[in-house]
């Protein structure tokens, strides 16, 4: 009870001591293990979590909880098929859960049947219609199929429920610039820039709107802005940024006639979190003037996300975890993406 005390006032650190030591006078005890996994994993420190996630399932290997919070870890590092396999088990036991239906559609929208996505998203949906995690994962969806008055649909009901999160502005953007709203898209992107200090996406995004609609003075100043969150990124973390952003941003700072100085002389791996979820929205921003109009196509695997995005969506002040990313948060326990989180879990 006092764990969840600490939970309750948003200490995550002292819970965790608080459950450390629960788990030490009962080793055994299958709920305690699940929620201290749930809280390494809501933390990012995937070693830790898988750890206790394990010991649960050892003792209770029908322990639905701990099945699903193993399934959004695999999710999350790229292992579809190995996730559907643990998301089976959990049908069985819990049919109508919306976590579970969000990670499984997020599972086929990391496999590019995005169909499938749509449906297991939308039961989500219709099991969890306040969930606004879920709503994100089908607003990016729905992007990445070109579908962009359903994926304003999506995003604009999510953004009610969750209106300081500027990734759902940015993506709202993304969506209104390809419905030719050029003016609700910059209000949107305007918006954004001041919700999200640490994505550097939002003012990559914005800088090419600004560029394509004849403003340069305007892009030039928020890819300066994007610079500085990049060098900030560069400088307090290992996350590496998706190629297609660096691409982008190579040929934006050529446009703009920024000189030598680019932030990325080369191109980059694949980023590892939730930079991967909003890199889908990129290629839809862009327009034919930067010869960049083709579809969201690479839109990621865990989507939202989990730098949550959520339950999962656990964001911290840079990027927060794909909303895409797995779990939601647990009536006692905030799980990351629903995402564990996502992707919104997810995450």
């Amino acid at each position: 009870m006092l764990g969840k005390i600490h939970l309750l006032e948003g200490d995550l650190d002292k819970a965790i001591e608080i459950y450390k030591k629960a788990v030490e006078f009962s080793p055994e005890n299958t709920e305690l293990l699940t929620t201290l996994g749930l809280l390494y994993l809501q933390l990012g420190i995937y070693q830790k979590a898988f750890e206790h996630l394990g010991n649960a399932l050892t003792y209770d290997p029908t322990n639905y909880k701990a099945i699903l919070a193993a399934g959004s870890m695999m999710q999350t590092h790229g292992d579809f098929d190995v996730a559907l396999t643990k998301y089976r088990v959990v049908a069985c036991a819990v049919p109508e859960s919306p976590p579970l239906w969000n990670n499984i559609g997020m599972c086929f929208f990391g496999k590019k049947k995005y169909v499938a996505a749509i449906s297991c998203l939308k039961r989500a949906n219709y099991l969890a219609p306040f969930d606004w995690k879920i709503l994100y994962n089908l607003g990016l969806v729905h992007l990445t199929m070109q579908q962009y008055a359903s994926a304003f649909h999506f995003l604009s009901a999510a953004i009610n429920f969750q209106p300081k999160t500027g990734e759902l502005y940015m993506l709202l953007a993304v969506a209104l610039t390809n419905l030719e709203d050029t003016e609700n898209a910059r209000r949107a992107y305007a918006e954004a820039v001041r919700l999200d200090k640490g994505n550097p996406l939002v003012n990559l995004n914005y800088a090419v709107l600004l560029y394509n609609q004849g403003e340069e003075r305007g892009a030039l100043a928020q890819y300066r802005e994007m610079e500085k969150k990049v060098n900030l990124l560069k400088d307090s973390s290992s996350l590496e940024f998706d190629p297609e952003m660096v691409e982008m941003a190579q040929k934006l700072g050529a446009a703009l006639q920024v000189g030598e100085a680019l932030v990325w002389t080369k191109p980059v791996k694949d980023p590892k979190s939730k930079q991967r979820t909003t890199s889908t929205s990129k290629a839809a921003s862009f327009q034919q003037p930067l010869g960049s109009n083709q579809a969201l196509g690479q839109a990621m695997s865990s989507a939202a996300a989990h730098r949550k995005l959520p339950s999962g969506a656990g964001g911290t002040s840079q990027l927060t975890k794909p909303p895409s990313l797995p779990l939601e948060p647990e009536p006692t326990v905030e799980a990351q993406p629903t995402e564990a989180s996502a992707q919104i879990t997810e995450k």
